[in-house]
């Protein structure tokens, strides 16, 4: 499902008219949140979330944290609720499993940490306790209260910001800005600098705990797209930021095609791009997270621009490190 673009248009009428049913999303957010914690695991537990519905990055984060903290000398896991997957776990992810049976981000996130599934977090978390790692990363769940939280990131995408700032359905967010930031212990903006001046322009004045600004940069593979003719297609949160960085390598985008977030990757569709692709003719390419749910078949026809988040300044990441002891 699509955002609707009014979300990210403050002064479109509809959501004003849909805001009395955003305050009644928000009041069940507020009461879900307040709720006590069910689960303490003797590992820290950091959760990456966010206050937009949709993706703002909270995977290359968990990516560049997994690095972070295990170059500071800790071990890390990954609990995740395996958004798309058959499995209601808990269960370590392992390379036998699909993005089917665990969902696309879990079974990228193994390939950096040991990962666990679980629709119930609670049980999740325990069971990630068992590992016997120093800290549990929690991807999303930020409004989630089962498990007791030593810290939360908050990540959002600087371009797309809070949106017209109403809450589901007015607007793009699961709960109120200052709500939210008042929770937090981090806020993470994801963006090109012009990008993060706009977002601190509109939001900064909300902002009352450290903010951390980066940008997400491609992994350089010895590929090279220089000129290289591509049909791209993307089912991420917001697929135009991958075509983006596509065309920032050199790649020549014949066509790009925006997939719904975790679309799954049929055989049928999958056999119409190939065949789009060969007319034009162009190479297929992907997004990292999305080449996890290619069908065997075409896992060596589609090339994957893998991409890395690069923080402008890890200082108040490591202070909150530095705060755990970790």
């Amino acid at each position: 499902m699509r955002a609707p673009s009014f979300w990210y248009r403050p002064t479109d009428i509809r959501g004003a008219l849909l805001s009395p049913l955003g305050s009644l999303y928000a009041l069940a957010t507020k009461r879900r949140v307040a709720q006590p914690a069910k689960t303490k695991t003797q590992a820290k537990t950091i959760c990456i979330g966010n206050i937009n519905a949709g993706g703002t990055g909270k995977t290359p984060t968990a990516i560049a944290l997994i690095q972070q903290i295990s170059e500071r000398g800790n071990s890390v896991a990954c609990l995740s609720r395996g958004y798309g997957g058959s499995l209601d776990g808990p269960i370590l992810v392992t390379p036998q499993h699909t993005a089917d049976q665990v969902g696309d981000e879990p079974l990228l996130l193994s390939a950096f940490a040991p990962t666990v599934v679980a629709k119930d977090r609670s049980a999740g978390a325990a069971f990630a306790d068992t590992l016997g790692v120093d800290v549990i990363l929690m991807d999303d769940g930020f409004q989630n209260p089962d498990v007791s939280k030593d810290a939360s990131i908050v990540v959002v995408d600087a371009v797309k910001g809070f949106g017209n700032g109403r809450t589901i359905p007015a607007g793009p967010l699961r709960e109120p800005v200052q709500a939210g930031l008042k929770r937090a212990d981090l806020l993470l903006s994801i963006g090109p600098q012009p990008a993060q001046k706009t977002f601190e322009e509109q939001w900064g004045k909300t902002i009352h705990c450290p903010h951390v600004t980066g940008h997400l940069v491609p992994l350089q593979t010895g590929m090279v797209w220089t000129d290289l003719p591509v049909l791209a297609f993307a089912g991420i949160g917001h697929p135009e930021k991958f075509f983006a960085t596509l065309k920032a390598v050199g790649a020549d985008i014949k066509r790009a095609e925006a997939l719904a977030d975790h679309q799954p990757l049929t055989p049928a569709l999958m056999a119409r791009l190939e065949a789009e692709a060969r007319a034009l003719p162009a190479q297929l390419v992907t997004t990292e997270k999305d080449a996890v749910r290619l069908p065997d078949a075409f896992r060596s026809k589609v090339l994957a621009l893998p991409v890395r988040l690069a923080f402008y300044d890890k200082t108040e990441i490591n202070a909150l490190l530095d705060r755990f002891g970790l």
